[in-house]
């Protein structure tokens, strides 16, 4: 086990009275905006798991931490990795325990979209956790799918927050994916690309090469500028996804005054959500015959 590189974010592992024994589990969902993790006491639970209930109150919390982005693609790897130890250490210094506690730990974090991206992440993790703690990391995609149907990987699940992704299982195991390209790729239906083209029809109407749009006005007042000609700096001053992502209660508060540009965006947005789904359903052949959508 190693050190914080950038400080002692583990010296208050040297507070905890070891001889309180308490083995625990963490849990952490990672994305481009936020990442979680909870700390929970490690139980023997019944099996199968969808007989039973498992609600909140049946399985204890014993404390959750919550920080920033922890999407390489968005911040890059070092600032990623730095989010993911920060929350990790402050969940388990709030509950009172120590990495040697800890027994598994599971990441579903986005942009881990090949295997190397999980190896990345694991060999990381093997210098922080003792040997014995067993590991984990998926998409933030295949943990949200596995949240909804008790543990067991078999259906389609789509995400759309900062980005988006449309992930679905078999039975037999077999994956598919849609989407989760990132803003440069084109993710059309995810809150980067919802603000990304408000902003662009913002840039269109201000040249006259499109109309006009009350997302002009709602956008530059909440981002402070006095004319679009600034969209273009501000835009580029910072590239974190979540920060163009946070736009997007602004776009649907134009397209509820009745703005047809805003109402166009968010169309789009759900027609490409919808063709994510549509395509790792046909793929996987989920839930029998395949009938034909209209978008």
């Amino acid at each position: 086990m190693s050190n914080y590189k950038n400080g002692e974010i583990w010296g208050f592992e040297r507070e905890i009275d070891t001889r309180r024994k308490c083995e625990v589990i963490l849990g952490v969902d990672g994305g481009a905006t936020s990442t979680v993790c909870v700390c929970m006491p490690l139980l023997l639970l019944p099996s199968p798991l969808s007989n039973h209930d498992l609600s909140d109150e049946t399985l204890p919390v014993l404390s959750r931490a919550i920080s920033g982005c922890s999407n390489h693609n968005s911040v890059g790897e070092a600032a990623a990795r730095d989010t993911l130890e920060q929350v990790i250490a402050e969940s388990l210094l709030k509950s009172g325990s120590t990495r040697g506690d800890v027994q598994a730990i599971c990441l579903g974090v986005s942009g881990v979209n090949q295997p190397k991206d999980q190896e990345r992440i694991l060999n990381w993790l093997r210098h922080i956790f003792p040997s014995f703690v067993k590991l984990y990391v998926y998409n933030d995609a295949v943990a949200a799918l596995a949240s909804g149907t008790m543990g067991k990987l078999h259906g389609c699940v789509l995400i759309s927050g900062t980005g988006s992704i449309s992930y679905g299982f078999t039975e037999d195991g077999h994956e598919v994916r849609a989407g989760g390209g990132g803003p440069v790729l084109g993710d059309w239906g995810s809150g980067y690309g919802i603000a990304a083209q408000a902003l662009t029809a913002i840039l269109r109407a201000h040249d006259g090469r499109g109309p006009e749009t009350m997302l002009s006005t709602s956008i530059l007042q909440t981002l402070g500028l006095s004319s679009p000609d600034e969209i273009i700096g501000w835009t580029y001053a910072d590239s974190s996804w979540a920060r163009i992502a946070a736009l997007v209660p602004v776009v649907v508060s134009c397209a509820e005054a009745g703005d047809e540009i805003a109402n166009k965006i968010l169309v789009e947005a759900v027609e490409e959500l919808a063709v994510c789904v549509k395509a790792v359903v046909q793929k996987l052949h989920l839930g029998g015959e395949v009938y034909a959508w209209d978008l």
